[in-house]
């Protein structure tokens, strides 16, 4: 358990003014540890989370004067986010002296509605003797989302502003899911992937193939990895989980063969015809691991032949392909703009020092969008930036094709997309940052039993107070951006809606302290954003869930993520699949766990082992008695539910994992009664890797693990397809 440090030196008035001030910013000094004790937060951590907000901690009167100013409110608050149907009730800072008679209001709603009064008849409360405001209601018939409040005073030309959002009660849900159909599909790691076309990377031409088939074995959705912009000038940097941009596509998902341009190229067909490529293609297909360097090797000496097509034969005349194109460049606005200029730049910079790995080694002229020597790059490259736009484009049209493929062929869901965490601290969206983002700082998790050390994920955070101050705008652009081709959106670590673990820069990770987020108002826009993509939410919230925000997940429509091995009773046996919450999505595995080949035979815990991750002897034994025990109590579940199929044992007694026992635990999950149930194609292909192993970066080749089968062959197996039929007929019961 972390305690404050006596050593510090901060005097009784100080240590006071730090809290006063760390609790109008949302930072907790203490919380509950997962060892079930309240654990402390030092003032250390305190002040240097406050100066990472923007405070001068020198002196506590400053202080307490720099909240004052900071959270002081100019007659109307910038947002007020109200749920329909309800009265909204705004706080209005005017003086006692202040005549009400004087003020009248309107409200020009997003769809060109007026709505107007006086403010003397809508008075509700009047605190401004005590607490310096009052507080008035608008109608509750304020339709759904984003409108312009003004407040008029005699005498004065300019109105006082509010944005006001209207959302709904909960996030939407697609007509299956309200009639309580149970669906399934599997959850994949698209680059990893295998075909007999692609590049040696799982592509979206795969993901439509994928898509196809699993709609004509009964399964209504698939799920995606983050499919976020990563890094094209250093391609090794393959975390999905630590984007450059969460609002931007990997390119290297697009199959440059289904490009139009690739069709109407001839110099870029005869260059992946020749011999010596198409050999390089072969030999990439056939890696165990993804190499991303080939992969982008490949497709970048290709792709900008297919834009320089697209340049001539398309832009040049403005044809509707064009149009198409200059529409998406114009919605993209400048996010789009800091995106490609940082890809081109990037890729001009690595091209001439290979140890450019990302915007912190940049020379200082260029370490930021805004600066002039930026600025000056963007105008003599236009033709770069715009190849990268382009290269947007084409990820973004072929993602489009397969969600659409999806709804012709009658899933309830298509693609579930995945939204991570946060972004990487040294690519495009941070690079561009204007404050959205508190950049010294990242988030992370406090110790706890599997990690004492805690985590750090390297991830710098949103700002809340920004976050509030622009009307949540940040966080509207990113739902939008990611609730495109898609009919849900998995949340990645949801909790970071009610709070996130900060961890001032350069510290370590139990060095760090809860901050909360304006949660409530945070869920009311994600559930407007869900009903306007008609995009259903699963809120990854595994780990330390805090009470409070169980109910608030709940109420607001977000499924809860569900992990077979993690749901036990108090004697350790597994739960009934009719137990399982109706809300939610269900799973054997996730990408950060074992197969279930692999958990079953604790290849994790030897693998685990041979790196390095377990220097305790006695903490591996107990570990892997602990494993010995959850696979009797999955024999013994299977067994009670009539599922456990005939048992293969070894020489010594033990019970082998086999493709029979395998699915049997899949159809298992199948009768269960959460709405939504996710499986891995590792488990069908029996395979024992994992795709990643949490807490590693060196020690194991992270996602870069690929598939042992093509997907040709995979849906050319007849046990596979009759597993499909299974699951299918199991979750229609």
């Amino acid at each position: 358990m972390q305690g404050v440090n006596p050593t510090q030196e901060f005097d009784c008035q100080t240590g006071s003014v730090l809290k006063q001030v760390a609790s109008r910013e949302g930072i907790v000094d203490h919380y509950i540890s997962a060892w079930g004790k309240e654990a402390y937060v030092s003032e250390k951590t305190i002040e240097e989370l406050l100066q990472a907000l923007g405070y001068d901690t020198s002196n506590p009167d400053s202080l307490l004067a720099q909240a004052e100013q900071r959270h002081a409110v100019d007659v109307l608050p910038p947002v007020k986010v109200a749920h329909v149907g309800k009265e909204v009730h705004v706080e209005l800072h005017i003086s006692a002296a202040a005549r009400v008679s004087e003020f009248s209001w309107l409200v020009e709603t997003e769809q060109g509605e007026r709505f107007e009064g006086y403010l003397e008849s809508q008075i509700v409360a009047d605190y401004r003797e005590e607490k310096g405001y009052l507080v008035f209601s608008l109608c509750s018939s304020l339709p759904l989302g984003y409108h312009q409040f003004s407040l008029f005073r005699k005498r004065r030309n300019k109105p006082f502003e509010m944005a006001l959002i209207i959302t709904p009660q909960a996030c939407f849900k697609q007509p299956q899911l309200e009639n309580e159909e149970r669906l399934w599909g599997p959850s994949i790691q698209l680059y990893s992937v295998t075909s007999e076309s692609n590049w040696g990377i799982g592509d979206f031409s795969d993901l439509k193939y994928l898509v196809e088939k699993i709609a004509e074995g009964g399964g209504d959705f698939v799920g995606l990895n983050p499919i976020h912009s990563l890094f094209p000038a250093n391609p090794e940097g393959a975390s999905p989980y630590s984007p450059s941009s969460r609002r931007w596509l990997n390119v290297m998902y697009i199959d440059v063969e289904a490009v139009p341009e690739f069709a109407k190229s001839e110099k870029a067909q005869a260059q992946v015809q020749q011999a010596d490529f198409q050999q390089r293609l072969a030999d990439n297909r056939q890696k165990q691991w993804v190499d991303y360097t080939e992969v982008s090797a490949l497709k970048m000496a290709v792709l900008p032949e297919l834009y320089a097509t697209f340049v001539e034969q398309e832009l040049d005349k403005n044809t509707p392909r064009a149009q198409a194109f200059q529409r998406f460049v114009e919605a993209g606005g400048e996010s789009l703009v800091h995106q490609a200029a940082f890809d081109a730049l990037h890729g001009d910079l690595k091209a001439k020092d290979d140890s450019v790995w990302g915007w912190p080694v940049f020379e200082e002229g260029l370490r930021h969008f805004d600066n002039s020597a930026v600025q000056s790059y963007i105008k003599k490259n236009q033709d770069k930036v715009q190849l990268f736009m382009y290269l947007q484009w084409l990820a973004d049209e072929q993602l489009t094709q397969v969600q659409a493929l999806a709804v012709e062929k009658g899933m309830a869901l298509g693609l579930y997309r995945d939204l991570a965490v946060g972004v990487c601290d040294s690519g495009a969206d941070t690079w561009a940052d204007h404050g959205a983002l508190c950049q010294d700082v990242s988030i992370g998790a406090p110790p706890d039993i599997f990690g004492p050390l805690g985590q750090n994920w390297g991830l710098p955070p949103l700002n809340p107070y920004e976050l509030t101050k622009r009307a949540y705008q940040p966080f509207i652009d990113l739902l939008r951006a990611n609730m495109r081709n898609c009919g849900a959106l998995r949340i990645d670590h949801v909790l970071g809606l009610l709070r996130l673990w900060w961890i001032p820069k350069g510290k370590g990770a139990k060095d760090g302290a809860y901050i909360y987020y304006p949660v409530d108002d945070l869920m009311a826009i994600l559930a407007l954003e869900s009903h306007r993509h008609q995009c259903a939410v699963i809120g990854e919230d595994l780990g330390t869930v805090p009470e409070e925000i169980v109910g608030k997940l709940n109420d607001a429509g977000v499924h809860s993520y569900k992990v077979f091995f993690f749901e036990t009773d108090q004697s350790g046996e597994y739960i009934a699949p009719k137990d399982y919450k109706k809300q939610s999505m269900t799973a054997l595995c996730t990408h950060d766990m074992p197969t279930l080949r692999g958990f079953w035979n604790a290849a994790d815990l030897t693998l685990g082992k041979e790196i390095g991750l377990y220097p305790d002897e006695e903490q591996l034994n107990v570990l892997f008695e602990d494993r010995k025990s959850r696979r009797e109590h999955i024999i013994a579940t299977l067994a009670k539910h009539n599922q456990l199929p005939e048992l293969e044992k070894n020489e010594s007694g033990d019970v082998m994992i086999n493709q029979a026992l395998s699915e049997a635990m899949q159809i298992h999950m199948a009768t269960g009664s959460s709405a939504l149930l996710s499986l891995q194609l590792e488990d069908w292909l029996e395979m024992d890797t994992p795709v990643n192993i949490p807490g590693t970066m060196d020690e194991y080749p992270n996602w870069r693990r690929k598939l042992l089968s093509t997907l040709e062959e995979m849906f050319a197996r007849e046990d596979i397809l009759q597993l499909e039929a299974k699951l299918t007929a199991a979750r229609r019961l």
